[in-house]
Formats: C-alpha cells, sequence, structure tokens
C-alpha cells in the first residue's frame, strides 16, 4: 500500500486526514504491542502527558520493571548508521535530586512518535508549539520519530527542532514530505543529536525507520505495515 494523500481529493472528502490520522495512531501502537517492543515496554495511541501535551503515540517503560533499555530482545535489530549528526548541549546529568516514587508509579516515557497534522504547519505559533514539544523530550532522551505527510502545507520542521534545540544546522534536512527518526546522546559539550532522515512521496512506499527506547536500544519501526493495516481498518482500496 504505498503513501496516499488525504488532503486532496478524492481521500479528502472519502477518509479525511483526521479520521486517518486516529486509524494511523491504533495501527502504530498495534503493531509495537505486537512483539516489536521488548519486555517491560508498551506503547499507548493518543497519551495525554504534562497536562496539553498529547503524543500520537507513547512508548512507555513500566515503573516496577528494572530491565535497562538495551535488553537482548531489544537489541535483535540494529538500526543503520544515522543520516545527521548535529551538537547540541543537553542538560548536565550531575544535578543531586531526591525522587520520591510510591509502588504504583507512572511508568517511564521512553519514545514518541508524532503525526504530523496540517495544523502543526499552518503558522509559526503552532511550528513552535510542535518544535518545542519534541525539543522536550529529546532533553529528557526519549527517542523520537517524527512522520510528516501533509502535502497541503509545507515548513521545515527539521529546521524548527534544531531552533527549539539553540542547534546549528546540520547539513541538508528532510524533504517536503519525511519521516525522521531522533536519538539524543551525550551531555554538555559532547552531547549530539543524531538523526535518520527518510524522504517519503506519495505513490511509493514508507520505510522503517528506529524508534530509540532511551539512549542505547532501538526497535524498529515499520510505518508501511502500520499504514497498510490502517488502510485495512479503514476500507481503504487503491482504484484500478
Amino acid at each position: 500500500m504505498p503513501l496516499l494523500d488525504h488532503f486532496h481529493p478524492p481521500l479528502s472528502r472519502t477518509h479525511p486526514w483526521r479520521g486517518f490520522h486516529g486509524a494511523w495512531a491504533a495501527a502504530i501502537a498495534r503493531l509495537l504491542n505486537a512483539g516489536v517492543l521488548p519486555s517491560g515496554y508498551y506503547a499507548v495511541p493518543f497519551l495525554d502527558r504534562d497536562g496539553p501535551v498529547e503524543i500520537d503515540v507513547a512508548a512507555l517503560h513500566e515503573a516496577a520493571d528494572p530491565g535497562p533499555a538495551g535488553g537482548t530482545d531489544a537489541l535483535a535489530w540494529a538500526p543503520p548508521a544515522p543520516g545527521l549528526a548535529v551538537a547540541v548541549e543537553w542538560p548536565g546529568t550531575d544535578d543531586v535530586s531526591v525522587e520520591v516514587r510510591t509502588d504504583d508509579g507512572d511508568p517511564r516515557l521512553a519514545a514518541a512518535v508524532e503525526l504530523v497534522s496540517p495544523r502543526n504547519k499552518d503558522r509559526p505559533r503552532a511550528r513552535e508549539a510542535l518544535a518545542g514539544k519534541c525539543a522536550e523530550h529529546l532533553r529528557r532522551g526519549c527517542g523520537l520519530v517524527v512522520v510528516d505527510v501533509v502535502t497541503t502545507r509545507r515548513a521545515d520542521l527539521h529546521g524548527d527542532l534544531l531552533a527549539a534545540l539553540g542547534a546549528e544546522p546540520g547539513g541538508p534536512g528532510p524533504g517536503a514530505l519525511s519521516a525522521v527518526s531522533y536519538r539524543s546522546v551525550g551531555r554538555d559539550g559532547d552531547g549530539r543529536l543524531l538523526a535518520w532522515p527518510a524522504d517519503l512521496e506519495v505513490g511509493r512506499t514508507l520505510p522503517t525507520v528506529p524508534l530509540w527506547l532511551g539512549s542505547d536500544a532501538a526497535v524498529p519501526l515499520d510505518l508501511e505495515a502500520s499504514h497498510r493495516a490502517a488502510c485495512a481498518d479503514l476500507r481503504i482500496r487503491l482504484a484500478g
């Protein structure tokens, strides 16, 4: 099932983006929970976290599970080398703090998948809000994947994210439609933002990108399989 355009006829009339957005997020979570995520992790679509911030697909790590993010079952899949690396000054890790948790504490956010909507790109304030949310995920050490299939508006979301992180541009960014996986590594003066950009195109199949669970383990996020499942859930068929 190649990438479809839900922003122009005929799909904008029969299956507009808002409905497909929900089906795709649910399909991604279902795919991740079907044996892709290691033990102790699970995916939830449309998670409200920290007030008004909503994550399209969140990968969570159970607070009661002491297992490391890099368990043996998570390392069976090795991602390719990153396509981009940018120097970033992440928050230091030598601060002193005391955390008090109950036995039924909230699970820890390990990774987030953001499916870009037209509203995320329609004005500077909206783009800044999206970039700020994504930057905060990365500052906390979470993995991040940003999927932009919006064909009606153009925006440099990768550049907006770098600006939100106070980083200089690191080579050519992704194209107009893209899926970009991000991982934050290092701290202080040795911090870096690693990126795995993949250009998307209407009519072509979608790629598999790494979804990083913290700093040292990744699982495959098969966008083609989840996109195909969402289309099947909504009974979308290719013409001809």
